[in-house]
């Protein structure tokens, strides 16, 4: 049985995919013959970079679509569904990815300077959470989804312990599971699959924006059997095995991926 059963012909949508997890995990998809979307919101600055990883994809014989919206917006989300109806014909989407990273950083007290405000947490749940189910729902009303898809969020340790400047971010994971579990109870008439991965503390962009991320690494280095960090590819190969037929039954999880983090 080839490797790459599950893969071949077969596309998967990547929203928050330039860097970090969600680039690993296209760059895994696509090595293993799956078409990729990436929706992602990308400055300039880093868009070339980007690009380069766009042609490596490419030359596995593979295509890859790349929308650079806002995928908060619900006109450029519409505009998106559209555009794969209309490019991709009877093709189907046989995972969708969540990897947004777009949450405020602020303390939710200090003697100096803002604090969270409720506009704040709002935001923040609206695009780390709440956007999982509104893709999820527009790719299931345009029937982009094929038999048996899979649903895959990417959550951390942050949705049940504390960290400082992390509250508002902690709120959107915790919500994020929370509808994870809603799509995989009631999108099962669709057969599709929804899971979380939490996965261990990565070198990425994202985690650096937090402040006190380098004690966040030191500490995961610490607590590892292993004694490092997680690294993306670690995660991408879990979305890899997650979309496999033989994970048809895993439903509703959070699964960490974090080399033992979690267990001490």
């Amino acid at each position: 049985m080839s490797t790459t059963q599950d893969y071949i012909g077969k596309w998967a949508m990547i929203l928050g995919g330039s860097s970090g997890l969600g680039l690993a995990t296209a760059q895994k998809l696509a090595k293993e013959g799956m078409n990729i979307c990436i929706v992602h919101r990308s400055r300039r600055s880093v868009l070339a970079t980007f690009e380069d990883a766009v042609q490596e994809m490419e030359s596995n014989g593979i295509q890859v679509m790349a929308f650079n919206v806002d995928a908060m917006n619900a006109e450029k989300r519409t505009e998106v569904i559209s555009k794969l109806v209309s490019t991709l014909g009877s093709s189907k989407f046989k995972t969708l990815i969540h990897s947004v990273a777009r949450g405020n950083l602020k303390p939710l007290y200090t003697n100096d300077g803002p604090v969270l405000s409720n506009d704040d947490f709002t935001r923040t749940v609206d695009a780390m959470a709440i956007s999982l189910y509104d893709w999820v729902s527009a790719f299931a009303k345009a029937n982009l989804f094929s038999s048996d898809a899979r649903v895959i969020a990417f959550t951390s340790e942050g949705s049940r312990k504390a960290w400082k400047q992390y509250g508002a971010v902690a709120v959107a994971k915790a919500a994020l599971e929370s509808i994870t579990r809603s799509i995989a109870l009631e999108f099962a008439p669709l057969y599709i699959k929804a899971n979380c991965i939490q996965a261990g503390v990565a070198d990425t962009e994202s985690l650096r924006l937090i402040p006190g991320s380098d004690l966040m690494k030191e500490k995961s280095i610490e607590r590892n059997p292993y004694g490092r960090l997680t690294l993306p590819e670690d995660v991408a190969n879990a979305v890899y095995l997650l979309c496999r037929d033989e994970a048809s039954w895993i439903n509703g999880a959070i699964i960490p991926v974090d080399g033992g983090d979690h267990i001490r």
